[in-house]
């Protein structure tokens, strides 16, 4: 990750990013990081929308997923670099991925979150989600529940502004 200010620009994945976004996938969840085959065809698949961020040295900083299909969709997966953490790229990648359900005509976005990760759970809960659920001893190897969250569309704006993109 180059060391500049810049702010990453957010764009739409594309299959020339998977070693990129393998390589921060297995760093930001070591243990529970999917395998290389399953990203592949996480960015390859069908009814799926992969944003990235993307840093001045053309470094992958960040990535989130989305599954549609007819009114219902799923927050795959999300990851920021930890250099990038507490500075809105979360929200960012997230806000992307709810405006694009929202065009799709999604009408319900659901996601698991670590209960052990109150900072995501957070941010989703900031973002409209609400707590439906428990999935126990969902993350492996490390048996940790995941708490299951729902977002109903359009609960409320979530379009980003400009002045938000640059942020």
């Amino acid at each position: 990750m180059s060391g500049g200010a810049a702010i990453p620009v957010l764009r739409s994945a594309v299959a020339e990013d998977l070693d990129a976004v393998w390589a921060l996938e297995s760093s930001v969840f070591a243990r529970d990081a999917w395998s290389r085959s399953m990203l592949q065809e996480e960015l390859a698949g069908e009814n799926r929308d992969y944003r990235v961020l993307v840093d001045d040295a053309g470094v992958v900083v960040g990535y989130a997923g989305l599954l549609a299909v007819g009114p219902e969709a799923d927050i795959q997966t999300i990851a920021v670099h930890p250099s990038l953490r507490g500075r809105g790229q979360g929200r960012r990648l997230m806000r992307a991925l709810l405006d694009r359900a929202d065009e799709g005509g999604v009408r319900e976005v659901f996601l698991e979150v670590r209960a052990d990760n109150p900072v995501a759970h957070g941010l989703y809960a900031s973002l409209g989600f609400e707590d439906i659920g428990v999935r126990p001893r969902y993350y492996k190897p490390d048996g940790v529940d995941a708490v299951v969250m729902r977002r109903a569309l359009p609960a409320q704006p979530v379009r980003a502004t400009a002045e938000e993109d640059q942020q």
